[in-house]
């Protein structure tokens, strides 16, 4: 099985380019917010732990993820391969879902990094919460929070990525069809 990762800021459409590649690719979309708010809905033990750090738009502890990891590879080892989309967003979760990958015979094939512009992502923040059914959608404190997030924590492990696994960079300005062409040409 391979994995794609894709990562980038919050409201740079991972999401949507997902959906897209999964299609394309014939993989499996596992989207750690999605995968979150499920185990939340359903009370899982992981699931009440998260919740209290998701409602606050903190990061979900690194061990309190490798074992979700842990399960989620597990579940999708017969596909022909997952897009992670959310995950690693740390030093520590890279090295943790590179020793789960080698320790359960997969590999990572590639990082897709989208790059939005923090202006323009604070637009698409307040685009998404006019449509979105998600309380921790609709508030404004909440976007600045994942952004600044994003930027202390997940970008710098984007950065320690490199040194580890092949990490491509995209534009993330233009129209969805444009950015998934700029992704496609790399696959």
């Amino acid at each position: 099985m391979e994995i794609l990762i894709i990562t980038g800021p919050p409201y740079s459409g991972k999401g949507t380019q997902c959906e897209i590649l999964k299609t394309q690719l014939n993989f499996e979309h596992i989207s750690t917010g999605d995968r979150c708010r499920l185990e939340k809905q359903n009370e899982t033990e992981i699931g009440k732990i998260m919740s209290e750090y998701e409602e606050k738009g903190d990061l979900v502890p690194d061990s309190i993820m490798k074992d979700l990891f842990s399960q989620i590879l597990d579940e999708n080892s017969s596909k022909d391969g997952i897009i992670l989309d959310g995950y690693p967003r740390t030093e520590p979760q890279v090295n943790d879902l590179i020793e789960l990958v080698n320790s359960k015979q997969m590999k990572i094939g590639k990082v897709l990094n989208i790059n939005v512009p923090k202006s323009e992502l604070l637009k698409r923040a307040e685009k998404r919460a006019e449509t979105s059914n998600r309380k921790d959608d609709k508030d404004p404190k909440i976007h600045i929070k994942r952004i600044e997030v994003f930027e202390n924590s997940t970008r710098p492990a984007i950065e320690y990525m490199k040194s580890k696994i092949k990490v491509l960079t995209f534009d993330g300005l233009g129209t969805i069809e444009e950015i998934t062409e700029r992704i496609k040409a790399s696959l």
